[in-house]
């Protein structure tokens, strides 16, 4: 890859780093795709024991009984769940099916492919959250899609921000420079991003470097950028060798960034890594905990991660309990959709700790299911322990998430209760608001349903195949192509469209 390309690429690491993300999502259509495809419902090669058909409501019993897999309402009514705005496993898996291969199932969750799309969302005038609702019966297309089947959609949407009025920057990077990141787009990559990042970064801004391998080296204690020819050579000095001890690097990257601490600024650690430790301690565990200390001190994680072999799963865990989130970036197409236009600037927060939770109405909904969000979930008690770790959002962010759920026979009036927490990054004051749904708000044919939320399904259901759930056996990757061909015409659509087809050939 040519060096101009790389920089241009890693431009967009720069400005996410630096300035907000802009919303434009998929814009809406008015069909489906009606056509019917062959009557063969979920991948071929379905783990034995979902081949003869999931659990339907047609099979569940009477009426008023949850569905399979689903919660009944009369039994639990709340659901809590910590927000997630990670996204490296939907990257992760567009490139791995790119090249021909099958992401491994634990790596897919289904939240991260939603939250791969603009949405639309409106945004709040102040600080905090707006909440968005909508919903939609299910697509005919879609197995045992009866007439009390809906899907609900939940949007969480900061407000946006400018590069002119955040806060200075104190950013510790940690860059894996073991012998796997040899492979063109590794390190390589990462180098020409923090040569363009340095030279957009103000003088007030300080960085701190760190390089790791066998054993963790600072090639650059926190200072300010003023001196931008001696960041760039500290960069220089990046070269690859040796064995990949993570834990080193992540220990002395959070010791510099304890040292280089800015009480008015927005401390943060970056780890660049393919997330595959080998020597060191190589279970995410004692270092989850680290993070999670050093998050107490206002210093949170955001994680990068690159390259064809990629330990998603390491880096996911670091990032959700060091109060910050893990992208993946690829190519230069990924790193412009990932950087700019999806995430927020990374310098800057809205929310610390957010958290969700809907009360579902047993008078009106029977059973429920949270599409994703599996290692996310808390208790109905913990909606409200400002102790208990949540999820960090930044300007112009959004969070989603997607319930399938059953209605009671004859439903109207009260459907549920939306609520959000969120504690002020500065003062660490707890904020909370709610929004009431009827039962109105999902009495929509899924053709006349909004682009995004038409997406959103698309993407979700994606995630249940690749995952082999017994959901999978709900859909056809032909249908959820037509659908995802029919709801936008953004890039990001049309990629998710070119990721199904490339699934289907796959797992068909």
């Amino acid at each position: 890859m040519a060096r101009g390309l790389r920089a241009a690429a890693m431009l967009a690491l720069a400005a996410t780093l630096l300035a907000a993300c802009s919303a434009s999502g998929p814009n809406a259509s008015s069909d489906s795709g009606k056509n019917a495809a062959p009557p063969v419902y979920g991948p071929t090669g379905t783990p034995e024991g979902l081949a003869g058909g999931a659990a339907t409501p047609e099979k569940a019993g009477d009426a008023d009984r949850a569905a399979a897999g689903e919660i009944a309402a009369a039994d639990r009514p709340v659901s809590t769940f910590a927000v997630d705005v990670d996204t490296a496993s939907y990257s992760f898996a567009k490139r791995t099916l790119e090249s021909g291969r099958r992401p491994a199932a634990n790596t897919i969750r289904p939240e991260e492919f939603v939250n791969s799309f603009d949405q639309q969302y409106r945004e709040p005038t102040g600080n905090g959250f707006a909440i968005n609702t909508d919903g939609t019966r299910l697509p005919a297309t879609h197995r045992g899609a009866e007439d009390n089947a809906r899907l609900l959609r939940i949007g969480l949407q900061t407000r946006g921000g400018s590069d002119a009025n955040r806060p200075d920057a104190a950013l510790t990077f940690v860059v894996d420079v073991s012998g796997s990141m040899s492979e063109p787009g590794k390190l390589d990559l990462v180098q020409h991003g923090l040569d363009t990042l340095v030279d957009q970064l103000r003088p007030t801004d300080s960085v701190a470097l760190v390089a790791y391998s066998d054993r963790a080296e600072v090639l650059r204690p926190m200072n300010s950028v003023r001196d931008r020819e001696a960041v760039h050579a500290a960069i220089d000095r990046l070269k690859v060798a040796g064995s990949t001890n993570l834990e080193a690097g992540l220990r002395l990257g959070y010791d510099t960034a304890r040292k280089g601490f800015r009480g008015n600024a927005t401390n943060r650690v970056i780890l660049l890594s393919d997330g595959l430790p080998n020597v060191g301690t190589t279970d995410a565990t004692p270092l989850v905990r680290e993070v999670q200390e050093a998050a107490a001190k206002q210093i949170s994680l955001l994680g990068v991660g690159v390259g064809s072999d990629y330990g998603d799963r390491f880096m996911e865990q670091l990032a959700d309990k060091g109060d910050g989130y893990v992208v993946y970036v690829s190519t230069e197409a990924e790193a412009d959709r990932v950087f700019v236009q999806q995430l927020p600037a990374t310098v800057a927060l809205r929310a610390l700790d957010a958290k969700a939770q809907v009360e579902f109405d047993p008078k009106t909904v029977i059973s429920y299911r949270l599409i994703g969000y599996d290692n996310r979930t808390l208790s109905a008690s913990q909606f409200r322990n400002d102790r208990v770790d949540g999820g960090e959002v930044g300007p112009g962010h959004a969070v989603t998430a997607l319930y399938a759920l059953h209605l009671r026979p004859g439903a109207e009036g009260h459907l549920a209760d939306v609520r959000v927490r969120w504690q002020d990054p500065k003062t660490r004051e707890p904020s909370e608001l709610s929004e009431p749904l009827t039962v109105t708000t999902l009495d929509r044919d899924f053709t006349e349903a909004a682009g995004p939320l038409r997406v959103s399904y698309a993407a979700a259901y994606l995630a249940e195949v690749l995952r082999a759930s017994q959901y999978a056996e709900e859909v056809r990757l032909t249908d959820l192509l037509k659908i995802a061909q029919s709801a936008g015409d953004s890039a990001q659509v049309h990629g998710l469209a070119t990721m199904i087809s490339d699934a289907a050939s796959l797992y068909g």
